[in-house]
């Protein structure tokens, strides 16, 4: 076995084969989106002798070194060179291996020294400390039928329920108050939570590792880490293993927005504001008071890219969720006049964001047309989710946040007064295929003094429950996929705080119990009926059926499978009245099976209804040849379909077309 030359460097020697001058090119560039394969510290065999490869971007640093638990943290001792000329310092330092703390102590102009985590670092230590951790990411993954079937399963006609986990906080043992809960713990009660409950997707709150734990994530300081709290790299990949082996996909929340200003984080890295803008007009974020990338420099847009690729390869991610997308578009972002820089054209629009963005689900959708980007995005901003070919953002999906602060905002009045405000619960159809869209009951509702879900409904104990089943309703029938954050579907009473676990025992409640019922026979028929999921993204899935009766609080539309060979109606009641005889135009004749009542006992309701079934007649009604009567329960929403498919043939629009 040969041994490299001690070098001048402390033992530190010259590195080949781990990063070529390709590489250095297409990072410069902006263009190398797998950088995280060659920068940061990887286990490397040399001249036949193992060690440790380090590399890490600090182009204005006058000298780099690591300093380690294996060196005494000595500065200076182990100097790493510069790669080609170039920005890149590396070095290999024999006889390291995995499991080595390190840091790079960082010297820059005018006596600027100081410590920093690796950038690239696959794992850290878990707060207060602060070190990056040697790691190989090797892994024997068992989800290869999830792997393979994923593209078929995450269409955009296919059912995406998803629910929304904060991991520190979704179960936490009785008995072990203060400690963390585990991946390899939460993996089979999860898998098993969400299975029973019909989901289909699990989306986690940022779990890249993060020193302030009340951020849920989402000030990131080691982007290509999960967080050390819960656990290693591998348990984290065996948590989504697990998942995908129970056929549950896996969404991950990703921060490309902002970073923090932990001094051993990104943040005046190298002496200079390299990853973010020098001025702090648009490197500094008012509202969370954090750092903004710099997306006009190249090798950050090598970064953040590759940092989505190494989630989606490494960890098998299904889709990534954009955190804030809206703060990365707008340069006057939460800014007030003169506390911005407008852009080359003198416009609001930041283009090179925009531009980072574009490249980054152009990479993803080439290298993984299965897997999906989801925006954040909050406003008008027009076509988040077209292609970039057409002047796209190019996301596969958008969350919807529209709808749900309407439909928030309507469901907390007096039932008395809504027939003032029935505009909110209609004006959705305006825009609702402008883009694919995600219906989203998300983390921010239910914190922050906002209230749960059950707190924000109008009225007595009964009434809250009966409009919590209402918005439920509404969002599953609705087009679009859903979103569920943890603990709305007990109708958790408290507003959720990452200290404590989730109130479990709630279900010992009938009421709490209803509600998770509810939520189970949602997930059911979205699943299983055609017409609820199959065109959730086309304007041929969706026609109202009654849009207007704002005097009665009630409304009624259609949704229709490809090809309308299925169809589902929903009818929502909005007041505390049972409202008898209330004829209902449909697509078709005869028999139309009640598949949901929201107002059944077992969800607990007062169990008024239909007897589970209507017959249409040929009484025209809301512009339609078939309608039916009905007995609207109070508060609530039914659910019908055809008894024979042929029975709903085609919408009215298409019957009236073909005269």
């Amino acid at each position: 076995m040969g041994t490299p030359a001690r070098g001048a460097n402390g033992g530190v020697v010259e590195s080949r084969g781990v990063i070529s001058p390709d590489d250095l090119y297409l990072f410069h560039q902006g263009t190398h989106y797998r950088i995280h394969r060659h920068l940061g510290a990887r286990p490397h065999k040399q001249d036949g002798v193992e060690g440790v490869h380090f590399a890490v971007w600090a182009p204005n640093a006058s000298g780099v070194s690591v300093i380690g638990d294996f060196n005494a943290w000595e500065r200076g001792r182990h100097l790493l060179s510069r790669v080609g000329g170039s920005g890149v310092w590396g070095g290999f330092i024999p006889g390291l291996g995995e499991g080595v703390l390190y840091k790079y102590f960082i010297k820059g102009a005018g006596g600027y020294e100081v410590a920093k985590a690796d950038p690239v670092g696959f794992m850290h230590e878990s707060a207060p400390n602060t070190a990056s951790i040697v790691r190989e990411l090797e892994y024997a993954w068992n989800d290869q039928a999830w792997m393979k079937e994923r593209g078929g399963r995450q269409r955009l006609d296919k059912p995406w329920s998803i629910y929304e986990v904060h991991l520190g906080s979704w179960f936490r043992e009785a008995g072990r108050e203060g400690e963390w809960p585990l991946y390899r713990e939460i993996g089979p009660r999860l898998a098993e939570h969400v299975t029973r409950l019909g989901f289909t997707h699990v989306e986690f709150l940022p779990v890249m590792e993060h020193p302030l734990y009340r951020s849920w994530g989402y000030q990131t300081t080691g982007f290509f880490a999960p967080s050390s709290r819960f656990g290693t790299p591998q348990e984290f990949m065996g948590l989504v293993d697990c998942l995908h082996q129970a056929g549950i996909g896996v969404i991950l929340d990703w921060v490309p927005s902002h970073f923090p200003s932990d001094e051993h984080g990104l943040v005046y890295f190298d002496g200079t504001h390299l990853f973010e803008h020098e001025d702090p007009r648009q490197g500094f974020h008012p509202e969370w008071t954090s750092c903004i990338f710099n997306y006009g420099r190249h090798e950050v847009r090598s970064f953040l890219i590759s940092n989505a690729m190494h989630w989606l390869e490494t960890y098998h991610a299904d889709a990534l969720r954009v955190d804030a997308v809206a703060s990365m578009i707008y340069l006057d972002y939460a800014r007030k006049p003169g506390e911005w820089i407008p852009n080359a054209f003198g416009g609001r629009e930041n283009l090179e964001a925009v531009e980072f963005l574009r490249a980054l689900n152009a990479e993803v959708y080439k290298s993984y047309p299965d897997a999906h980007t989801i925006a954040e995005e909050s406003t008008a901003w027009p076509l988040v989710t077209r292609p970039t070919h057409v002047g796209g953002l190019g996301f596969g999906f958008k969350w919807d946040m529209g709808w749900m602060h309407d439909t928030l905002e309507y469901l907390a009045l007096d039932p008395v007064h809504r027939k003032h405000h029935h505009r909110q619960l209609t004006f959705r159809s305006m825009y609702q295929f402008a883009e694919n869209y995600v219906l989203p009951l998300s983390h921010d509702e239910v914190v922050h003094g906002k209230g749960s879900l059950i707190r924000k409904m109008a009225g007595d104990e009964w009434q809250k429950f009966a409009n919590l089943r209402l918005l439920l309703a509404n969002q599953w029938m609705q087009p679009g996929k859903k979103l569920l954050f943890m603990g709305c579907e007990i109708a958790q009473w408290n507003e959720w705080y990452q200290e404590v676990g989730l109130d479990w025992h709630l279900l010992e409640q009938p009421l709490h119990a209803g509600v998770e019922r509810l939520v189970k026979r949602l997930n059911e028929i979205y699943r299983d009926e055609a017409a609820l999921h199959e065109m959730d993204c086309e304007p041929a899935g969706f026609e109202w059926i009654s849009p207007d009766d704002a005097d009665q609080s009630v409304m009624a539309f259609v949704r229709f499978s490809r090809g309308w060979k299925r169809s589902a109606v929903a009818v929502f009641n909005y007041t505390p009245v049972v409202r008898h005889a209330c004829r209902v135009g449909l697509p078709g004749g005869g028999v139309w099976r009640e598949i949901l009542n929201t107002d059944a006992s077992e969800y607990g309701g007062s169990g008024v209804g239909n007897l589970g079934r209507a017959q249409a007649t040929p009484t025209p009604c809301h512009g339609r040849a078939w309608s039916a009567e009905l007995t609207l329960p109070p508060l609530s929403a039914l659910v019908l379909i055809p008894e024979e498919a042929s029975t709903a043939k085609t919408p009215a629009g298409a019957k009236a077309a073909r005269g």
